[in-house]
């Protein structure tokens, strides 16, 4: 059933051609990290966890392979205009639109109007075709707030929040995206409300916001959904972020979060970045200096490894976590010194 219209922004709201576009599910990533609790009733801020060095998984960002994007569209562009016995219209650079992260390509169908795009807290009346089951998003027409409510806490979710941020009213767009091959998704923003940008916020609204995102983020990965956990804690972070320095000790607490999760996924250099962080601020902050040994032995710094990892026992000696970690890397240390020393012993048999 379709839904009722939103105010919009500028004129009034017109209505869109409809196309069904097939569905290909995309699959999900894969963790196979297990994470250990030390007591029944873990503290807001996330227990230590294990990560094995070898572990890897894909990230949806990436900033490869835009141009078979482009391409992929271009070859979709006769379909987009007009009936089947029209020439279609030359593709135009400037009917393309380039995710800054590289995860997907915007072409633009049918323009929009005026220069007002949506902000955060914006309503958008949007119609969808193609997006697989289990997006989150419901095919055909419905309504999206910008910066609130569960539909962008999956990967699709941010998607369209990342497309709908670039598109003016009335805007309808082809999306191609990088880790899927099947044909673009449709995505058309028929009208929007008046929204905000971070920074006409105050400061009590922004830490609210973040305090908002941290309680959502600590319950998907306590549900061991660590990458929608990522998300709230990235946008928490990057609505503290514009405060004045040294700005709330909560940037802290979500610094190690995010680094819980970057391990998780597979992601030892950025954990260890944001570690760093935390460390910047508390540099005996004890669950950071676990992480970061677990990240630099997941990137083959066993010094570095050690070292934190021996901070952290010399203020807590029965921490079994950092025992069992520091034990690993003095055995993985043993293997690479007796496979360097082998080397040596070859180069002068």
């Amino acid at each position: 059933m379709e839904m009722p219209p939103v105010n919009p922004v500028g004129e009034k709201d017109t209505s869109q051609p409809q196309q069904q576009w097939e569905k290909n599910p995309q699959e999900n990533l894969d963790s196979t990290t297990q994470i250990k609790q030390q007591s029944p009733d873990p503290p807001t801020e996330i227990l230590e966890l294990r990560v094995s060095p070898n572990q890897a998984s894909q990230i949806l960002e990436n900033s490869q392979g835009t141009e078979k994007l482009a391409a992929g569209l271009q070859g979709n562009s006769a379909k987009s205009r007009g009936s089947t016995n029209e020439m279609p219209e030359p593709l135009q650079a400037s009917d393309l639109w380039y995710c800054p992260d590289g995860s997907f390509v915007k072409k633009i169908i049918i323009r929009g109007h005026g220069l007002d795009k949506p902000k955060l807290g914006s309503c958008c009346r949007v119609l969808a075709f193609g997006f697989p089951f289990g997006s989150g998003l419901p095919e055909g027409w419905t309504e999206l707030t910008m910066g609130l409510g569960p539909w962008r806490e999956g990967t699709w979710g941010e998607l369209i929040e990342k497309c709908l941020e670039s598109m003016c009213q009335g805007e309808e767009a082809e999306l191609q995206l990088s880790e899927h091959s099947g044909p673009p998704f449709r995505l058309t923003l028929a009208s929007f409300t008046q929204g905000r940008d971070s920074w006409e916020l105050e400061a009590s609204e922004k830490e609210a916001l973040a305090r908002e995102e941290r309680a959502r983020g600590t319950e998907l990965f306590r549900a061991g959904n660590p990458e929608g956990a990522a998300r709230c804690y990235g946008r928490a972070l990057r609505l503290l972020l514009t405060l004045p320095p040294p700005g709330p000790p909560e940037r802290t607490v979500l610094h190690a979060n995010l680094a819980a999760c970057q391990l998780l996924l597979g992601q030892p250099q950025l954990a260890a970045q944001s570690c760093d962080r935390v460390l910047e601020r508390e540099p005996g902050h004890l669950k950071a200096l676990y992480r970061r040994g677990v990240a630099q032995a997941a990137l083959g710094n066993l010094e570095k490894a050690t070292a934190d990892l021996r901070k952290v026992l010399a203020v807590d000696p029965k921490n079994r976590a950092a025992q069992e970690e520091l034990g690993k890397v003095i055995i993985q240390g043993k293997k690479q010194d007796a496979g360097l020393a082998q080397g040596l012993r070859k180069m002068f048999d």
